[in-house]
């Protein structure tokens, strides 16, 4: 990329505000550090609480990229899995004012447009306060967002509240642009401990109203209904940017990754072709200690090859899997999208987060679902029933005290991983299919630069008026 202009007549100046989650951050970074490298008169201000830049100051970026700080919202050490509805209510009403006077205090040139996590509400009144026109990014499927938008319909036809476990499997068939869909796949919001705070993500919805524009990092390809049906029923003009994964990272050399250790890379390399599971369950919520005894012991007796992302669980997982030599490798953090595609990998056990969902369909990886909450649960059903390329390991949401025993877990492992299984071949051809729309989909000239490229377009023109 050529040197950015710094002539400040000439430069886009984005301000970005993401919320302070994980799952949340590394889309809309994806997307910034696209939207810097497309346009090098584009300057990226990237907002993080104080603790979030420690993790990420380290991140390969492009000249036309900056971090800036705000105060985080609880303390680190309470941190948001111990009290997750307080994390939400602090984010929603302590982030404002100091984001107000980062703007400030910002150099010139003056902020030309925020993009916001559609989840921050408040953004958008800052934004009109300030004349600054917003782009609200759902990290979300579509689908979900469309769920949400049409949450009345849900209370027109009896069907919230509701007792999942009782009427779990009464079908929701009348949302526009959403396949018939059990109320026990429906987002966990919608039940159980979700509700308290499922009225939050209904109101970030309905506001969206008040942004310029609304960003989707889907594929538009994977959720052309919902995506149409959205189009149709909102006027704020919608972008499919999706995937919002760093595919763009695959081609740079391994040096620039966050991880200096590769050995886990060398491990695939001795392996053979589509043999390993690979394992993740989300950087957030988990499973019940009991539970994950139960999955730790299957895998193990299945005797499968795996690559598990333990986060702080290695030594536990180590302990239950015994000798790794032949066995496995347990590793505290993974490039995940370059593993994914590693030709050793033969599939997926994941919490059907949406960007661990998006890199394995790219990555054409076959999955084992174990969702936990939230969009997890309708991700999963897309996969196995919709796309048809994967397999539940937890079968229903409404069953929250059955536990998966080792036993079951061994058996689905092995069959999953059986690749002389006819239904496994089927399920490796669907995958493959749906990597190849992926492909193209973020190819030069594709939808998603298309889509990007129009977005980049309408807010430059914005700025010129």
């Amino acid at each position: 990329m050529e040197p950015m202009n710094n002539d400040p007549t000439k430069i886009c100046h984005v301000v970005a505000m993401p919320y302070p989650g994980r799952g949340h951050i590394n889309p809309m970074m994806n997307f910034c550090k696209l939207l810097a490298l497309r346009k090098d008169e584009i300057l990226i201000t990237f907002v993080v609480t104080e603790e979030w830049l420690g993790f990420l100051d380290s991140e390969p970026k492009p000249a036309n990229f900056r971090f800036a700080t705000i105060p985080n919202v609880i303390p680190s050490e309470i941190g948001r899995a111990a009290d997750f509805p307080g994390f939400i209510k602090a984010v929603l009403t302590k982030l404002e004012e100091p984001f107000e006077r980062l703007l400030d205090q910002l150099e010139p040139p003056k902020p030309r447009l925020v993009i916001h996590d559609t989840s921050l509400m408040w953004v958008a009144d800052v934004g009109n306060r300030r004349n600054i026109p917003v782009a609200s990014l759902w990290i979300m499927p579509a689908s979900v967002f469309t769920v949400l938008y049409h949450f009345d319909l849900l209370k027109q036809n009896g069907h919230f509240p509701v007792d999942v476990s009782e009427r779990g499997n009464e079908l929701v068939n009348y949302i526009p642009g959403i396949p018939p869909t059990r109320i026990a796949d429906l987002p966990t919001i919608f039940y159980g401990d979700g509700l308290k705070t499922g009225h939050i993500a209904c109101e970030a919805v309905s506001r969206v109203s008040k942004a310029q524009y609304l960003l989707f990092t889907s594929i538009y390809e994977l959720e052309s209904q919902a995506i149409d049906a959205l189009k149709a029923a909102i006027s704020t003009p919608i972008y499919s940017i999706g995937p919002a994964i760093p595919y763009f990272r695959l081609v740079e050399n391994s040096s620039d990754s966050q991880n200096s250790d590769t050995s886990y890379m060398q491990w695939l390399d001795s392996q053979p072709k589509s043999s390993v599971l690979y394992i993740s369950q989300g950087s957030f919520l988990s499973v019940s200690k009991v539970q994950m005894d139960e999955i730790i012991a299957g895998v193990d007796m299945s005797g499968v090859r795996f690559l598990w992302v333990a986060r702080g669980d290695a030594s536990w997982i180590k302990a239950g899997c015994g000798d790794l030599a032949n066995k496995g490798v347990v590793v505290p953090w993974c490039d995940q999208l370059k593993v994914l595609c590693h030709p050793s990998i033969g599939g997926f056990w994941t919490h059907c987060g949406w960007n661990s969902t998006k890199e394995g369909v790219f990555a054409g990886t076959p999955f084992l679902t174990y969702p936990i909450c939230w969009d997890q649960i309708p991700n999963s059903k897309t996969i196995v029933e919709d796309w048809k390329i994967g397999w539940k390991v937890r079968r229903g949401m409404g069953e929250e005290e059955h536990l998966v025993t080792r036993k079951e877990i061994a058996g689905i492992v092995q069959r999953f991983m059986d690749l002389e299984s006819d239904e496994v071949k089927e399920m490796r051809r669907r995958a493959k299919e749906l990597k190849e729309v992926c492909q193209r989909a973020v190819c030069k000239g594709g939808p998603v630069e298309t889509a990007i490229d129009a977005f980049i377009h309408d807010i430059l023109q914005c700025r010129d008026r």
